[in-house]
């Protein structure tokens, strides 16, 4: 059953014009953070183009490999949140935008294999979008030559990218559940900017560890002052709301009744 569910959700994926878009914006990221690193190494051909490069300096970014990284781990942790949140509203809010939530309902497949389906059509197209990030990164930076190059910074950089994005995934089955819930884009949209503003309200207080939406953003150091590792507690609040997430998924497509 899985089968025949992932090979027609990656059939509809591969089809679709919001596949190539999500490739372009996430790849703005280490074009953006290439940016910064450039203008902290050329300061006064910044500053002569309008690009500001004192200010670069003075925010106290320096053009090393430790440096790209972080920049990429912030654009993997608060952009890759964003990101998610537009693929589970698209991947699961399209059935009831485009009127086939009805056909996909009737067919007899077990509903929850639905949901699992989408989520890890969602976490493929998410993590292929991370490796090109990450391939992107390392191209860019050594054409800008930046200095303390070795392979235990690159595989400790990669870490702490493909740690915020599994947590950043962790918190997609809630998303899922207000597509499912309020049948479209639009809700689960918008509770997804809810959520970020609270996680930075949150990620300023003493509360943010154990808010979902604050947890990683705290951890790319957006939020707050930036956290190092994860707590053992803060990674069982993203699991259990992952879990909570799924459930609710699965509850909302296998018994709300559908009124296309």
């Amino acid at each position: 059953m899985i089968g025949a569910v992932l090979g027609t959700e990656f059939v509809k994926l591969r089809r679709s014009k919001v596949t190539w878009l999500s490739l372009v914006a996430y790849s703005i990221g280490p074009a953006v953070g290439a940016l910064f690193m450039w203008i902290v190494q050329e300061p006064e051909r910044a500053e002569q183009l309008g690009l500001l490069g004192t200010k670069a300096n003075i925010v106290g970014l320096d053009a090393s490999w430790d440096t790209y990284f972080l920049l990429l781990t912030q654009v993997t942790g608060l952009g890759g949140m964003i990101l998610l949140s537009v693929l589970a509203a698209y991947v699961f809010g399209r059935e009831y935008v485009e009127g086939t939530a009805k056909n996909m309902l009737a067919l007899p497949i077990g509903r929850h294999w639905f949901v699992l389906g989408k989520l890890t059509v969602v976490l493929v197209w998410f993590t292929a979008l991370t490796a090109v990030v990450l391939v992107e990164t390392l191209i860019l930076g050594f054409a800008l030559g930046l200095p303390g190059f070795s392979a235990h910074v690159a595989a400790q950089g990669a870490g702490k990218v493909l740690l915020a994005s599994l947590v950043a995934f962790l918190l997609v089955p809630v998303v899922a559940w207000i597509a499912a819930l309020g049948k479209g884009y639009l809700p689960p949209l918008g509770f997804a900017i809810l959520m970020l503003l609270l996680g930075n309200v949150f990620g300023a207080t003493g509360w943010g560890k154990w808010f979902p939406w604050s947890i990683v953003p705290l951890f790319a150091g957006v939020a707050g002052p930036r956290v190092e590792t994860l707590a053992p507690g803060s990674l069982l609040v993203v699991a259990l709301a992952f879990l909570a997430g799924v459930a609710a998924t699965v509850a909302q497509v296998r018994y709300a009744d559908n009124l296309q």
